[in-house]
């Protein structure tokens, strides 16, 4: 398997992959509240970010965890 050099720097950092989320309105509305009201893990924070509604209706968004400032 070829390994490019960013994907390798990523992997070494530490840093999560993006999880991107499709869910009904309500259930997306209880994930986003569930993942807003954690408190920071190992040093990250989780926020939301790139939220849309999709033409069937449900709401797509990521969750990235982001260094805390310490």
């Amino acid at each position: 398997m070829l390994v490019r050099p960013h994907d390798l720097a990523e992997r070494m950092s530490g840093i999560r992959q993006p999880e991107i989320f499709r869910l009904p309105i309500d259930a997306a509305r209880l994930k986003a509240r569930e993942i807003l009201d954690q408190f920071p893990q190992g040093g990250y924070m989780a926020v939301i970010e790139n939220w849309r509604q999709l033409p069937d209706g449900r709401i797509e968004f990521t969750m990235r965890h982001l260094p805390t400032a310490e």
